[in-house]
């Protein structure tokens, strides 16, 4: 995309006025959205975005600045407008650069870009018609297929010049369930940084079947009664719970300024000693995976929480700066439009020791969270508030009649602590996570757990 010698020039004059640390991070993304509506395609979309954000330091200060072009002289352009905005000093001449190559550990066997539309299209509508033929009170099935082709260079005044490539294919099914007025809602929507073999592990007609499942499921279930019981919630996309009610909370975005419920408690007990949590961004084809950050440090594996203990943050350049600590490889942001920022890639709680039927049957009266929503969060007291799109009423422990309107409402940090029993099969699922440097692409993820006490809203 850029040369390294443009890269150095361009770094060079961010650094013209007194900086003590420059980044360019350039862009160039092919993506695609292949829409379809009662099996029958209504719209196909090609987007191309490129371009370059130029970020400097001075201690923790930062400016940063973008060009919706690659060409030289947009490049140096920002990044003299991004040094004219420090103006405290002098800048340094000699820069170094040196290619790392840190290879993929994200195979891709079929690159979706050299495949044609209509294979992806024929994909589609069979996960489509499946999901119609389900049940005949589906009244409409959407469909939706994406492809992301996303490469990145990143050169710093530290003399890092890397680049990377991430591939990543998505499809989903939302089904509609209707009867006498009423409608309810299912959908399946895997993905992973891989090609089209995606398609390979997935077999459409499932895929759409259990959507409509859900959806049919849900329409024919009564509202649950509010109350405090304890809650099962299940694996994979269960995870989302602490994703958002204690993961937003970990990143050093929040905890450096002193705006998340677990500053200054590294090395103290914030959850259960059966709590695990991980936030990995190394697992091989993994939809939240990185081989580098959006700052160039290699992803890794951060076990955030140990048997209760918080270990780690998830921190990025600047706010390591703050906290006096390094980078542990969650930088990210959606484009070169935003800056980047402590995010997460995998974060999953950890397998148990507990089995599932235990689990289960060790609740007399609550709920089984079979599939969760979404929902809402506060970082700074962890306060969230979270639907539940397919729950079960537990009596006497075994897993009964289907129950909508539910909600989990409480505090990360209580919850964490409420967590009394983790199973053992670990499932991650995938999302898309919205914060200050955009929407990016996250797993989620957990065994079966068991929160002895939370407040279930309903009717």
């Amino acid at each position: 995309m850029l040369t390294k010698d443009l890269c150095k020039e361009a770094l060079r004059r961010a650094l013209a006025t007194g900086a003590d640390y420059a980044e360019v991070f350039a862009e160039h993304t092919l993506s695609k959205n292949i829409n379809m509506i009662s099996g029958r395609t209504d719209k196909i979309g090609d987007a191309v975005i490129s371009g370059v954000g130029i970020r400097i330091f001075k201690g923790t200060r930062c400016v940063s600045g973008s060009a919706s072009s690659l060409a030289p002289e947009a490049v140096l352009d920002c990044a003299s407008r991004v040094a004219s905005a420090m103006a405290e000093g002098s800048g340094i001449s000699d820069i170094v650069l040196r290619e790392r190559l840190f290879g993929d550990i994200h195979p891709v066997k079929i690159v979706p870009a050299g495949v044609e539309n209509s294979y992806k299209i024929d994909y589609l509508r069979e996960a489509c018609l499946a999901a119609k033929e389900y049940h005949d009170e589906i009244s409409q099935v959407n469909g939706n297929y994406m492809e992301v082709d996303h490469k990145i260079l990143i050169a710093t005044s530290e003399g890092l010049f890397a680049q990377d490539r991430q591939i990543r294919t998505r499809v989903s099914v939302s089904s509609i369930a209707s009867k006498d007025g009423e409608n309810q809602t299912g959908s399946m929507s895997p993905g992973a940084r891989k090609g089209l073999e995606l398609f390979e592990d997935l077999d459409p007609k499932e895929l759409g079947r259990k959507a409509s499942a859900q959806a049919v499921t849900m329409l024919h279930a009564g509202y649950i009664k509010a109350g405090t019981m304890p809650v099962a919630i299940e694996n994979g996309f269960g995870g989302v719970i602490f994703h958002e009610a204690c993961g937003h909370s970990l990143e050093a975005s929040h905890v450096a300024l002193g705006q998340s419920q677990f500053t200054g408690k590294l090395g103290t007990q914030i959850a259960n000693t059966k709590v695990t949590a991980i936030d990995d961004g190394t697992i091989p084809n993994a939809w939240g995976s990185v081989n580098i950050d959006d700052e160039g440090t290699p992803a890794r594996k951060n076990v955030l929480i140990e048997n209760g203990i918080l270990k780690s943050y998830m921190i990025d350049k600047l706010n390591g700066r703050r906290m006096g600590m390094e980078s542990t490889g969650n930088s990210r942001r959606q484009s070169y439009q935003f800056e980047p920022t402590s995010r997460m890639t995998n974060t999953y709680i950890g397998a148990g020791e507990d089995r599932d039927e235990d689990i289960i049957a060790s609740i007399e009266y609550g709920l089984y969270a079979r599939s969760m929503g979404g929902g809402s969060v506060n970082p700074v007291t962890g306060q969230f508030n979270f639907a539940v799109l397919e729950g079960y009423m537990i009596r006497n422990g075994k897993i009964c009649e289907p129950v909508r309107g539910a909600s989990l409402i409480g505090r990360g940090s209580d919850i964490i602590m409420d967590i009394d029993m983790v199973g053992k099969n670990v499932k991650r699922a995938q999302g898309m996570c919205g914060a200050s440097s955009g929407s990016i692409p996250t797993d989620v993820g957990q065994p079966l757990i068991r929160v002895s006490s939370i407040t279930v809203g309903g009717r």
